[in-house]
């Protein structure tokens, strides 16, 4: 019995996905796979994600090239099922693709060489194949220690350390035109070119207002030294605290725990806290679920879990998206003020400066050397007006200015 061939669509690997791109096919034409073989890899604005066979059958035609951008539920390729059932769809799921830790870094170069069977298939996440490639190194020469034997890029990163050369970098052919200052043309990552487009649209499509005012954090300070040497909270950072100070303020202000959507205003249950990560590939911004409920502790401990994992590339999708608002904390990098363009699919973001001594005058007139912060709250005015906006950043001040609050619930 003659068995049709179908497309294999462009799978959707978030709520917030509506594109992604073909970072690279595993499987060609007229490859056969089984189920949990890797058949492409597909970047978001997020992550990068294994696209899984669940079914077994013979990949027929590759209709996107590597490289290329496609909405989702757009055919990519074509293929021919097994057996005499016909597939109504893509047989794929997909997985995050890990990254680097560094914990391996100080492994022998005899420990690193594959001990591969020769002809076995190897496995590798899309971000180990990359630096593998940038770095020279023949992948299934590397023995993988993830799950199954999946190299990871830990495993790149530590024959890389251990004396393998690295590759030189790429560009753009001569033939491309020079620019001035003998510049020349950089093509963007898959990543790069989604966060443009996406980033692009929501400064365009989002009527941001901003609204700033100066913290003092006298108080926020020595609350944080006391906790740290107290043995409170180990290795406490202001991030945890700027969070906190967040969920609580929306939580106080429902109407400012919403965002627009093309059907109307979405109003969420729990309070969600985005955190803005910079990693290797760009900025990311895993979320806190359900902030408003935590306490300083869980929210400090569930802060470096995600910071961690966010860099290491080791989330999934379920950890990104949903949420009203976002903490960008700029204060390591010695800013006064910061303002953030708003997540896409979110209606607020707040930005957060470096600590500034300054003399501020007393009642009596008299100088006084004082602790302060910036903050830059955006807005989206399709869910906030001025005063709902000002509302929000007052309780945010209040709760820095006055932290032993926070900690009273």
């Amino acid at each position: 019995m003659s068995v049709a061939v179908v497309d294999l669509l462009m799978p959707k690997l978030g709520l917030t996905m509506t594109e992604g791109v073909v970072s690279q096919w595993s499987c060609q034409p007229g490859g056969r796979f089984a189920p949990g073989d890797i058949l492409l890899v597909v970047e978001t604005e997020k992550i990068a994600n294994d696209v899984e066979a669940t079914a077994s059958g013979v990949l027929r035609e590759i209709l996107v090239p590597e490289g290329e951008t496609v909405p989702v539920g757009a055919p990519i390729a074509r293929w021919e099922p097994d057996g005499a059932v016909k597939a109504a769809a893509a047989p794929v799921s997909s997985q995050t693709a890990a990254a680097p830790t560094g914990r391996e870094e100080g492994r022998q170069v005899a420990d690193l060489t594959s001990r591969r069977p020769e002809g076995a298939r190897v496995v590798a996440t899309p971000y180990a194949r990359r630096l593998a490639a940038e770095r020279g190194i023949d992948i299934p020469s590397i023995a993988g220690r993830g799950e199954g034997g999946r190299i990871r890029a830990a495993d790149v990163l530590a024959a890389s350390a251990n004396g393998e050369p690295d590759a030189p970098a790429v560009s753009v052919p001569e033939a491309e035109p020079a620019f001035r200052g003998g510049g020349k043309l950089v093509q963007p990552t898959g990543y790069q070119r989604s966060a443009a487009r996406r980033l692009s649209a929501a400064k365009r499509d989002t009527p941001h207002f901003y609204l700033s005012a100066e913290v003092d954090v006298g108080e926020l300070l020595g609350l944080r030294q006391k906790l740290v040497s107290g043995g409170g909270i180990e290795r406490l950072t202001l991030t945890p605290l700027f969070l906190l100070a967040m969920a609580q303020a929306l939580r106080e202000e429902p109407n400012a725990n919403r965002v627009w959507s093309d059907d109307g205003i979405v109003a969420f249950d729990t309070v969600d806290v985005g955190l803005a990560v910079h990693t290797h590939v760009g900025l990311l911004v895993p979320m806190l679920r359900d902030a408003g409920s935590l306490t300083l502790r869980q929210i400090a401990a569930e802060a470096s879990r995600l910071t961690t994992r966010t860099r290491a590339g080791d989330l999934s999708l379920d950890d990104f998206g949903g949420g009203a608002a976002t903490l960008s904390n700029g204060g390591m990098f010695d800013v006064t003020y910061m303002s953030s363009i708003i997540t896409p699919g979110q209606s607020s973001i707040l930005g957060v400066g470096s600590v500034r001594s300054v003399f501020r005058p007393d009642v009596e007139g008299r100088p006084i050397l004082r602790q302060e912060i910036g903050l830059v709250l955006s807005c989206d005015h399709r869910v906030f007006d001025g005063v709902l906006g000002l509302r929000l950043l007052s309780r945010i001040r209040g709760y820095l200015q006055d932290p032993l609050s926070l900690l009273i619930r």
